[in-house]
């Protein structure tokens, strides 16, 4: 686990314009100084992410986000209020000294305030805010440990910081706030779509991916395994994998199963699914089936996931 002299030197690096894997409550993010350009187009390379995708920026107190945003509408004010710290991301428009590599050109920018001591700890002593998208190359299946850092990324990057396993496991939940109408759901995540409800109302949920996208996890294919992954139907090949979301493990037929929550916990389900995914990918079989989560709560965010996965 990092120390506190580890997280000092992270956070030096940051300021040097280096880029560091640092754990959060979502998922590992591979970060950079939100305001410097070349550390960023680092970030870019290091994914092998399009530029047109833009980048999440993390941020450790209200007063950074005010060297982000121009402008935070009440509504998005009593979300930050009530969901920051935690899996809750904000678009708003974003000031002259965000650069445009962060925004993909955009006059949008994506923050939020990650629930985890040591990503708090590290922006703090940085000093700025930091941009991070998830720490693995562009389209894969995000990590959630350190060691997926390691295994996808290597000495690529400058330093990682390692936090054990993230608590959520799904990226944070996209909110932004047109200047007619509800609030809309860019991505559904780790905040349940009806806790936000709770608190403002209803919201729109996007339904359609973007080649121009406002947030990250926007575009069709995403999330996606080396092997291929289906979603449903009958088992097809000689070693197939079974993403099952609740229950036991079925006898025979598989190759493999893995059970994301045996007692039927959405939170549980989603904590385990990005890692259940690449044990499954690491077996070499020639398919995986997954199984569709209900429709609720964190199961909307799941069932993202798969899907894009399985474009």
């Amino acid at each position: 686990m990092a120390t506190a002299k580890d997280i000092a030197k992270a956070a030096k690096l940051l300021k040097e314009g280096g880029v560091v894997a640092f754990p959060t409550e979502t998922v590992y993010g591979l970060g950079a100084d939100a305001f410097n350009e070349a550390a960023i187009a680092r970030v870019f390379e290091i994914k092998n992410r399009p530029r047109f995708d833009p980048l999440i920026v993390h941020i450790a107190d209200m007063k950074q986000l005010k060297t982000l945003a121009r402008d935070i509408p009440a509504v998005a004010r009593k979300l930050a209020r009530k969901f920051w710290p935690g899996p809750l991301t904000l678009i708003l428009p974003k000031t002259r000294a965000v650069p445009d590599i962060v925004t993909a050109g955009g006059e949008t920018v994506g923050v939020r305030m990650p629930d985890h001591p040591i990503a708090l700890r590290l922006i703090a002593a940085c000093g700025q805010p930091v941009a991070a998208p998830s720490a693995n190359p562009f389209g894969a299946t995000s990590p959630t440990t350190a060691a997926h850092v390691r295994e996808q990324l290597g000495k690529r990057v400058d330093m990682i910081l390692d936090g054990g396993p993230c608590r959520v496991g799904l990226e944070s939940t996209v909110v932004e706030f047109p200047a007619r109408g509800k609030p809309r759901v860019l991505r559904p995540g780790g905040l349940a779509v009806e806790d936000i409800e709770a608190v403002v109302g209803p919201v729109a949920i996007s339904a359609h991916s973007s080649s121009k996208p406002k947030s990250p996890g926007m575009l069709e294919r995403h999330y996606a395994p080396r092997t291929r992954l289906v979603i449903g139907g009958k088992p097809g090949g000689k070693r197939v994998g079974l993403l099952k979301i609740f229950g036991l493990v079925p006898k025979g037929t598989f190759a493999a199963v893995e059970v994301l929550s045996a007692k039927g916990d959405l939170r549980e389900a989603a904590a385990h699914l990005f890692a259940a995914m690449r044990r499954l990918d690491a077996l070499k079989l020639d398919v995986i089936m997954a199984e569709l989560a209900p429709e609720e709560g964190l199961g909307r965010a799941i069932n993202d996931r798969l899907r894009r996965a399985a474009m």
